[in-house]
Parts: structure tokens; C-alpha cells; sequence
């Protein structure tokens, strides 16, 4: 089919999650259910192809036109900036973005008396931009795992990370201070597959939109 749709899903429990709520519109791939180490998908009857790539690398897959649709956290989308369209929240994979410290931290935790701080987080963009617009200076230090282990050590005196339960905070005895943003699971589309592919694309948002029972958004 000259019109086929691809899609970039991120490895891991959301790809999981994600082909579960794409079942139930009729959108399937059986190849992907057999265990092997393949990256790339396909269901040649259905039109539809999947390729399996890191969480971060999706929107930059989707914003290049190697994929059409892709399926990725509003955390990465806030962090990359992409143009991108974002139609709809597929309202799973819920967490937060938050400030947190230490429990015993030694400076005072109420955010609005920060004045220059240094945080580790794996959302460098984000966290500038949202500590500068309260007015506070921050040296970020970017890592990619174990963010709760910075201040532990002396390398931070905060983090900004993702959190679901906060149990991994708990244990590592840090509180969290601040939200940042909420986060669930968003569909994004291509800005000109949306248009040379929108008959598909169109259906398939709205066939989705019909199953989690939410009004969908085009944004950029």
C-alpha cells in the first residue's frame, strides 16, 4: 500500500501499553508478539509498520517524517521542543515532574526563597526554563539515571525527575518540594503526513479518541 502508516513506539511496558490500546481499534501487528531482537514491525495486509526505538529518539523520528505516528511521555515532549503535532493524550503512563532534596536538606526547602541552586536532572531544558521563569539561577548538571543518587553525593543540591509512587525518592531519603508538570502518554503526528496521509491518520485518531472517551487536541 502506497499509504502506509508508520509508527514509532518506545521500548518498553508503554510499547505494551500502547499496542493493547491500538488493539482495540483494529490496529495490530502479530510479528511484534514473537521474541526476537527486530526493531522494525510489520503488517503488510493492515498497511501499517512499527519501528522500536529509545523513548527520547521518537519524536525526533516522528519530526523527520521517518514515522508518521509516534507515542511518547509529555516529559520528552516538554524537554525537546519538536514540531510536532500532539492530538491526543492516550491517558496512561501517568507521573509527575518534580523538584526534590534531600529530607534533611540544610537549606531552606520553600521554593519562593531559592535565589541559585544546582540541580541534576535528565531534563535540562526544562528545568532552565522553569526555574528561570520564577526568577531563580540554577547550575544543571544532565545525567541519564539515578538522579536521586546526586545529592547523596554531594554533586547536586536538588534533582528534577520523574515520579510515580515517589517510593524511589522515599527510599533514598528525599522529599519532593515542588511539581513541575503531570505527565501521561501522548500521540504525535508528523506535520506532513497529517496532511499527505489524513484520511488514515484522521481515522485513527478519532477511532482512538471514541475508545478512551476524551475530546482530542491538535497542538503543536
Amino acid at each position: 500500500m502506497s499509504d502506509v502508516i508508520t509508527f514509532a513506539m518506545p521500548k518498553g511496558r508503554i510499547m505494551q501499553d500502547s499496542m493493547e490500546l491500538f488493539a482495540r481499534v483494529g490496529i495490530t501487528c502479530p510479528e511484534m508478539e514473537e521474541k526476537n531482537r527486530k526493531l522494525v514491525f510489520e503488517n503488510r495486509e493492515a498497511g501499517y509498520r512499527f519501528i522500536a526505538v529509545r523513548a527520547t529518539d521518537v519524536p525526533t523520528y516522528v519530526e523527520y517524517g521517518c514515522a508518521d505516528i509516534g507515542v511518547v511521555g509529555k516529559d520528552t515532549l516538554l524537554e525537546q521542543g519538536k514540531d510536532l503535532y500532539e492530538p491526543l493524550d492516550l491517558n496512561f503512563g501517568y507521573c509527575r515532574l518534580v523538584v526534590a532534596e534531600p529530607r534533611d536538606a540544610d537549606k531552606n526547602g520553600d521554593p519562593t526563597r531559592w535565589s541559585n541552586i544546582r540541580v541534576a536532572t535528565s531534563y535540562p531544558n526544562l528545568t532552565e526554563k522553569y526555574f528561570s521563569s520564577k526568577g531563580i539561577q540554577v547550575e544543571l548538571i544532565k545525567l541519564y539515571g539515578s538522579i536521586e543518587l546526586a545529592p547523596l553525593v554531594g554533586l547536586s543540591e536538588r534533582i528534577v525527575d520523574l515520579v510515580s509512587t515517589g517510593a524511589t525518592l522515599r527510599d533514598n531519603g528525599m522529599v519532593e518540594v515542588e511539581t513541575i508538570a503531570e505527565i501521561t502518554t501522548r500521540l504525535i503526528v508528523n506535520r506532513a503526513s497529517m496532511k499527505t496521509k489524513h484520511k488514515r491518520i484522521r481515522k485513527i485518531i478519532d477511532d482512538l479518541e471514541a475508545v478512551i472517551g476524551v475530546t482530542p487536541k491538535i497542538s503543536a
